[in-house]
This record gives structure tokens, C-alpha cells and sequence, in this order.
């Protein structure tokens, strides 16, 4: 497909969408992807990725490689992403510590209006579609009930953890930073970081690399062979994911590490309106922005098409 200049800069834009979400443990930035219309081009993108395109580099040169990479809208996905990573991420985490009703009302507004957009696309509804959905539902669900582990350090669990947290990052409903959470080595990896740990770092790359290359091929394949049954698994997913971005919650366990709380166990719970919250009436509004956002992108995307 014949792209502008323009164009790419809207996919950039849609990476660094992609790059905030995935900075909070609770949003996926699959489903960012699949509600801004590029998560199948990601999925068949990302297959494109083996033996057979660097035999092509080896005989046909570069132009032909990038072309059968799709590296131009690769490279603008993963430029706004890094940008987003390294820029809204602070903003986004300062947010999440200093208002995080007013941050997951706008998330949960957005993710309950992806339910009925990713649920649409299903085009056939029987018995089957309706048990993988609720099952999909019901494995979002408990994932987001499980507490967290203790860090874990060693190169293999790291490896480990960096390809189950990409897989769930490009799966609509599932949070890559929450699995790290869950898997224990969500402060590791990021002290690692921090702490130019090499070693640790291209670990958790080469299993993200591996876990991205082997997981997008599965969804490629289930897309051109299930896609209604993906499309209900999928819809499942974010459905069950919603206990998790609940703005109202009440701490029931804590942990500290190096001087910073970190929440083990919490519930959900209705908001204050007897008292008088003052963040309701903005809560609700920021629900209601996310939630109509997700329509006016399709209406958008639709005309442009």
C-alpha cells in the first residue's frame, strides 16, 4: 500500500499510544493497536521476520529486504513507541502515583468502548464464539487476581519473563508491565535498566525478541484460520481485564521495596458518594471521554478508507 509522509507520522503517533500503555501495568498496548486498525499489519509485519527475508537481504539487496520487512511502518511504530517509553512514561507514572482514579477512569472508558469494537468485527456469533469468550474472559480475569512474586533475578527466569511480557503486550487485554509484576521482575528489569546491567538487559531483550517472533506467528495463524474464534478470544481478553483498571480500589496489603510501597492486594470498590467525592464528576467525564474517543477513531479511520 502507497503511504505518505503523513501517514507514517500518524502510526508514529499511534506507537507512542501503544509505548504509554504499556508503561501501566493494567493496559495493553494490543489493544491499542487493534482499536487504532493496525494490529493484524503488526501481527503479519512481525511474521515477515525470519530465515527466508534474509536470503532475500543476501541476493536481492536492501530495498528489496525493507520492502518485504514492511520496515517503513515498522520503524515508525517502534520510533513512537521508544519515544513515548522515554518521554509521556514519567508523565503517565506521575500519574499513576499522584492520580490514578482520574488515570484508570480514562483507561476504563477506553478499554470498555474497545469491547464493542473488537467485538463487532466477530462476523459470525454461535456457541463456540460465545464459550471462547467467556473463557478468554475468564483467564484476563484471574491473571489480574494473582498476587505478585518476589524479584527474581536469575538470567533464565529473566529470559523467561521477557517473552511472556511481549506476548501479552501485543494480546489486546493483557498488560506486559503487569505480568512482570506478577512474574516478580518488573523493578529487576527496570533497576537493571537504570543501572546499565547489560548482562540482565539483553537477557529479558533476546527472550522479548524470541517470545515476539515465535507468539506472532500463533497469531497469524489463528487469524487466517479462526479469526471469529480469535476476534471472541481476544473480546474476552480486555472484557476480563476490566476488574484490573477499576478506578476505585482499597488497599489490602502492601510491600516495601527500597522505600517505595508497592501494592500486593487490593479490591475493587464502589466510589464515595455519599461524602461528597470530588473526583467523581471529573472521574466520570474522563470515562466518558475515553469511552467516545474510541467511536470518533473509528468514524475517523472509517472515512479515511
Amino acid at each position: 500500500m502507497g503511504r505518505k509522509l503523513i501517514d507514517y507520522l500518524i502510526i508514529t503517533l499511534k506507537g507512542m499510544a501503544m509505548g504509554a500503555a504499556d508503561v501501566v501495568p493494567g493496559v495493553s498496548g494490543g489493544t491499542i493497536a487493534f482499536i487504532s486498525g493496525i494490529y493484524e499489519e503488526l501481527i503479519s509485519s512481525i511474521n515477515n521476520i525470519d530465515l527466508k527475508l534474509f536470503q532475500i537481504l543476501r541476493k536481492e539487496g536492501i530495498n528489496a529486504f525493507w520492502k518485504q520487512l514492511n520496515g517503513n511502518f515498522l520503524a515508525s511504530l517502534f520510533l513512537g513507541i521508544f519515544i513515548s517509553l522515554f518521554s509521556l512514561a514519567k508523565f503517565l507514572s506521575w500519574l499513576l502515583e499522584n492520580q490514578p482514579i482520574l488515570l484508570w477512569s480514562f483507561f476504563f472508558g477506553l478499554v470498555t468502548a474497545s469491547i464493542f469494537l473488537v467485538g463487532k468485527e466477530i462476523k459470525k456469533w454461535n456457541l463456540v464464539t460465545i464459550v471462547v469468550l467467556a473463557l478468554g474472559a475468564a483467564i484476563a480475569y484471574f491473571i489480574t487476581t494473582l498476587p505478585p512474586n518476589e524479584n527474581v533475578d536469575s538470567l533464565p527466569f529473566l529470559f523467561l519473563s521477557g517473552a511472556l511480557a511481549v506476548c501479552a503486550m501485543i494480546l489486546p487485554g493483557i498488560s506486559g508491565a503487569f505480568i512482570l509484576v506478577l512474574l516478580g521482575s518488573y523493578k529487576t528489569i527496570l533497576d537493571a535498566v537504570h543501572e546499565r546491567e547489560i548482562k540482565m538487559v539483553v537477557t529479558v531483550a533476546l527472550g522479548a525478541i524470541f517470545g515476539l517472533l515465535s507468539f506472532a506467528r500463533l497469531l497469524k495463524w489463528m487469524f487466517k484460520n479462526y479469526r471469529n474464534v480469535t476476534l471472541a478470544l481476544l473480546t474476552g481478553f480486555i472484557l476480563g481485564s476490566l476488574s484490573k483498571i477499576w478506578p476505585w480500589k482499597k488497599v489490602l496489603e502492601t510491600k516495601v521495596f527500597d522505600d517505595k510501597t508497592i501494592t500486593i492486594a487490593d479490591k475493587n470498590i464502589l466510589p464515595n458518594t455519599y461524602e461528597g467525592d470530588p473526583q467523581l464528576m471529573f472521574a466520570i467525564l474522563l470515562a466518558v471521554l475515553g469511552f467516545s474517543l474510541i467511536f470518533i477513531l473509528e468514524r475517523i479511520a472509517a472515512k479515511s478508507k
